[in-house]
């Protein structure tokens, strides 16, 4: 197998310079990392990974901890992670924690054996201590998506509160004044961001909310259907609802097709995520877009940061924007109120 050195005496360069620039630890001229680049090409070099472990005393992997991939949301951010962890030569060892403190804690054990460099933490329901407790033990740790009371590891989040509220807004303007709400569960960051955002866009407006017509339960399809499902059982209806996540507007949907109901005619309905399914179904959704790509790119350099113990963002928090498709409806008489 070809060294270092021999990759180094082929590109005209120092072995230093190869190593670092492998690594994409330095910015060389195009001309150089072309060089670079054929060297390695030509003779087929491999580093050797256990020498460099060794010497940098780097496991050159992190872990990311998600509650569940079955979900698509998840899924997407762990992609978006993964991609750019490759990117700078980083490995990635995926935990689906499902909520089981068990399992989160394996993944703080795994760092602290040295196992991973770091951790990228995402987590669907609020902490009652235990991950807190963690968190202030281990310093190479990075919160996606949600925050938590307390910790001041790096966090990237969007902008919940603001999403919400354009979200109702929308429905508002759309001439809508009875709305209903189901979102994840109490306690949670994002949960409590997006309550909030709701109860401004109503305020604003000079409406009502109704308790009867909140709805907490858990960021999943089962929830949306289950909670869609009750609201029908009600004699005075909601004529809109924000559904706090897409996987919560794909149950409601399920929920009113099932009782032979048609969105937006009968009922409208905005999500948050905007997910790829969002604009493939029946009718395309209406929706808050994250950009989980740019969140799943910064929770890495986060961490990265981190872990090169250079200097990095306690809170990163990213814009949202509204994608309006077909599932609201005008109401005709009180549109643009």
């Amino acid at each position: 197998m070809a060294t270092l050195t021999e990759v180094a005496q082929e590109a005209g360069v120092s072995p230093t310079a190869v190593s670092r620039y492998l690594n994409n630890r330095i910015d060389l001229p195009p001309a150089t990392r072309a060089r670079i680049d054929a060297a390695v090409a030509k003779l087929d070099y491999r580093p050797n990974l256990l020498a460099k472990r060794l010497s940098t005393g780097r496991a050159e992997a992190i872990g990311l901890v998600a509650p569940e991939i079955a979900n698509p949301f998840f899924a997407e951010l762990a992609a978006a992670v993964e991609s750019e962890a490759d990117r700078h030569g980083y490995a990635v060892y995926l935990s689906s924690t499902h909520g089981d403190p068990d399992k989160e804690r394996d993944a703080f054990r795994r760092l602290s054996d040295r196992h991973v460099d770091g951790l990228i933490l995402m987590i669907n329901r609020p902490d009652e201590g235990a991950l807190a407790a963690h968190l202030a033990q281990y310093r190479n740790v990075v919160l996606l998506d949600e925050d938590i009371v307390g910790v001041s590891v790096p966090r990237v989040v969007v902008e919940n509160e603001h999403g919400a509220y354009l979200a109702t807004r929308h429905l508002i303007e759309a001439g809508h004044t009875d709305i209903a709400l189901i979102t994840g569960p109490e306690g949670l960051f994002s949960v409590r961001e997006r309550y909030a955002g709701f109860l401004r866009a109503m305020a604003e407006a000079g409406l009502p909310t109704r308790p009867d017509w909140m709805w907490f339960g858990d960021y999943s399809r089962d929830h949306g259907f289950a909670a869609a499902t009750r609201l029908l059982e009600l004699t005075d209806r909601p004529t809109a609802i924000v559904a706090c996540s897409d996987y919560l507007a794909i149950g409601i949907l399920q929920a009113f097709h099932r009782a032979g109901l048609s969105i937006p005619k009968d009922i409208s309905l905005v999500g948050f995520d905007d997910m790829p399914f969002a604009e493939l179904i029946d009718p395309p959704l209406t929706t808050i877009r994250q950009p989980v790509a740019e969140m799943g790119r910064l929770a890495f350099k986060r961490l990265l940061c981190v872990i090169d113990k250079t200097e990095t963002v306690p809170l990163t928090r990213l814009p949202v924007e509204l994608i309006v498709r077909r599932s609201v409806s005008m109401i005709e008489g009180k549109a643009g109120r």
